[in-house]
């Protein structure tokens, strides 16, 4: 094992060096009335003003806390950094003591009644409405008196299978509030792959916007006797096909109206305790069926609070949220950390429309994958491909502004060089006219952009630092809550996922894997024990898969342990699952998943030659010439055969597009080890050029 502290000695020096030579104040730190604060270690000092260490020097460990023990914090103050550890600022009305997440909603009503809570887009009158606390209270109470009327048992699971929205919001605070354990669902997952969750889970009620949706997932044929009835908020639209003779078809659909005016009063029911559930996320493991992940109260919360402390927010901020609220990134970073914090959040109407909603918003704080950064990127570079002198402009700005950019975090140089005199002089007529066009694409008020669930790629992360966008990446997993790492505004090094959030613990065990210990860490998988005991140890140390480095007590992901792909929307996908899946087709004699930070999932495939002569018959086509292979309508064909072989699996799963061979991969041609696993990087070389294809820019 090896320890790491998350501050080298010589990091409070840099930051100071950072802040004379750039005039960039560094934000400081203090909390909420009341709060109080453990001892620090003997080893350190006191922090002047009850400030909060976020740093530590204990082997193993990540301290949260180096105040003085007993001490209240009265009000915000400025601290400065010493010389061996950073001091931020949590603004004094942020909630970092609710036990519970009902008490936290309750608790913000309470401070903030008359203040923004949330914006959505009403689509009848073509705008923005604006709701305050008070508002979603008075929401979320009609939302738990239809719940209590249902009379479901105690701790029973609540599907909800809704865009982002306040409708979302409500049945989620409601669930909370009665003891209940929301599962999200992502909405646009396949029917198969919902069926199953629902029956994994024993799901009593299941809120969806279509009744379509919810006759799709009868359609599977799956039986759900837990289920008691099903909420459609939007459309009740029937479709025409039969489902009568389906285990699930009678299942009580219910309207939303007609369900909220059957409420009954709901203020007597007992709210939850820190140690329940307070939610059930599906996560896909390595085998291919998703897994529940089980997470409480204390294990949220912990993570909240934690996150800002390293990544603070105020009531001024508005978050713009987009990433699915079946994501545990956006369900804390973007959703639960607003409530602490007392903020907006804006809900974007639609990943197409988000361009247009970061205009008219204006967001101050962004929670994203690193796939929107990518869009932006390739759109930026596809427009600059036809005009050489911008491109030169862009990229001689993004040179000097990653020359300061790193000189500030106090990073060694790169090839960039170092910053000069000239770039001083340069860098106010290169921001004005160059940096800021692109930036204002992000509404032109972003404070912190923050990008999680995968790498973002070093040519992105480096255009958009230099232009001046503060971009922090982190790393985290559904197992803890999520967030187990995030680089900061005052210390960012995009080489890195940040140091340990207070509170956690890291280690590296056997072939480097990188374990975490700490509040946030999940209590297993739902029925699932012996999944959880190979990832979860009896002293608590989670085993997250990852390879992983420790330097200065920054984390370096260095790649997975498994062969697990995660793309650049951060879902993943076992590939081996789903090779096998796809190769039950008589078509398919070998399968290669691929997709590895890549925005959707692809596929080699090997096609047996019999039934490609077949194929290629019924399609007018030649299957003796080896362009045939490259034809559309053999890929659409073949795709679209593939599309059914993984209809079970999560939406995200589903191939998107694929490369066609007759070339069988075997042990002598080196693509399969002799105990015929495929060889990947093998085969990713081999079909370098087919898939630079596949993933080009369109």
């Amino acid at each position: 094992m090896r320890s790491c502290s998350i501050m080298s000695p010589g990091d409070g020096k840099r930051l100071r060096q950072k802040r004379d030579q750039w005039g960039e104040p560094l934000p400081p730190y203090s909390g909420r009335q009341g709060l109080q604060r453990p001892k620090c270690p003997p080893s350190r000092r006191d922090i002047p003003g009850n400030s909060i260490c976020l740093t530590g020097r204990t082997p193993f460990r990540i301290l949260p806390a180096c105040a003085k023990a007993g001490a209240t914090i009265k009000s915000e103050r400025e601290i400065r950094p010493t010389s061996d550890h950073v001091s931020i600022t949590i603004p004094a009305t942020t909630i970092t003591d609710a036990p519970t997440l009902p008490a936290l909603l309750a608790r913000r009503i309470s401070l903030s009644p008359g203040q923004e809570a949330y914006r959505t887009f009403d689509t009848q009158a073509q705008r923005w409405r604006s709701l305050t606390w008070a508002q979603v209270g008075e929401q979320v109470a009609r939302w738990c008196d239809a719940l209590a009327a249902m009379a479901l048992p105690a701790a029973a699971r609540v599907s909800i299978l809704l865009p982002n929205g306040l409708d979302t919001v409500s049945i989620d605070q409601a669930a909370l509030a009665l003891g209940m354990v929301p599962v999200p669902l992502h909405a646009n997952d396949t029917p198969g792959s919902i069926a199953h969750i629902l029956g994994d889970c024993a799901v009593s009620l299941l809120v969806v916007e279509q009744r379509r949706k919810w006759e799709a997932i009868i359609a599977t044929g799956a039986a759900l006797p837990a289920l008691r009835a099903v909420v459609v908020t939007g459309d009740m639209t029937s479709g025409n096909e039969d489902l009568s003779r389906h285990p699930s078809a009678g299942v009580p659909v219910l309207a939303l109206a007609a369900w909220l005016a059957a409420g009954v009063p709901s203020a007597h029911f007992p709210g939850p305790d820190a140690e329940d559930l307070a939610a059930i996320i599906y996560t896909s493991g390595t085998t291919g069926k998703p897994k529940g992940v089980k997470l409480t109260h204390r294990n949220i919360l912990a993570n909240v609070t934690a996150v800002l402390a390293r990544v603070w927010a105020g009531p001024e901020d508005l978050f713009l949220s987009f990433l699915p609220l079946s994501h545990t990134f956006e369900r804390t970073a973007g959703y639960y950390a607003p409530i602490a914090v007392g903020c907006c959040v804006a809900y974007s109407r639609s990943v197409p429309l988000l361009a247009e909603d970061l205009l008219s918003q204006r967001p101050t704080v962004l929670v994203s994958v690193p796939r929107i950064y990518e869009r932006v990127h390739a759109k930026l570079q596809e427009t600059l491909a036809t005009a050489p002198l911008k491109a030169r402009l862009l990229a001689w700005t993004i040179t000097l502004g990653w020359r300061r950019f790193r000189a500030a975090q106090g990073l060694p140089p790169d090839e960039s060089g170092r910053p000069g005199r000239l770039d001083g002089l340069l860098w106010p007529l290169l921001a004005h006219f160059v940096a800021k066009p692109v930036l204002d694409r992000f509404g032109g008020r972003i404070r912190v952009a923050v990008s999680g669930g995968a790498a973002i790629p070093p040519a992105v992360a480096r255009t958009f630092l230099g232009l001046g966008l503060p971009l922090l990446q982190g790393y985290g997993m559904t197992e803890t809550s999520p967030v187990v790492a995030v680089n900061s505004l005052e210390d960012n090094d995009p080489a890195t996922v940040g140091r340990p959030l207070p509170g956690l613990e890291v280690r590296l065990g056997k072939s480097q894997e990188l374990e975490v210990r700490g509040p946030s860490v999940m209590q297993g998988y739902w029925n699932r024990d012996e999944d959880t005991a190979r990832i979860l140890g009896a002293d608590g140390w989670l085993r997250t898969g990852d390879q992983a480095e420790v330097r200065d007590g920054r984390i370096f992901i260095r790649g997975r342990l498994k062969e697990i792909i995660v793309t650049s929307t951060g879902e993943k996908v076992p590939p081996e699952d789903l090779e096998r899946a796809l190769c039950e087709d008589p078509l398919i004699d070998q399968a290669f998943v691929v997709g590895e930070h890549k925005p959707f999932i692809g596929v080699v495939v090997v096609l047996n030659t019999q039934e490609w002569r077949q194929l290629a018959s019924s399609l007018g086509l030649d299957c003796a010439d080896p362009a045939s292979l490259q034809a559309a309508p053999a890929r659409d064909a073949v795709l679209a055969r593939l599309k059914e072989r993984a209809a079970n699996f999560p939406h995200y799963a589903v191939p998107r597009a694929v490369v066609l061979t007759l070339e069988h991969w075997t042990i002598k041609n080196l693509m399969l080890t002799t105990t015929l696993k495929l060889k990947r990087q093998n085969l990713l070389d081999r079909f370098a050029a087919e898939l630079a294809a596949m993933y080009a820019p369109r």
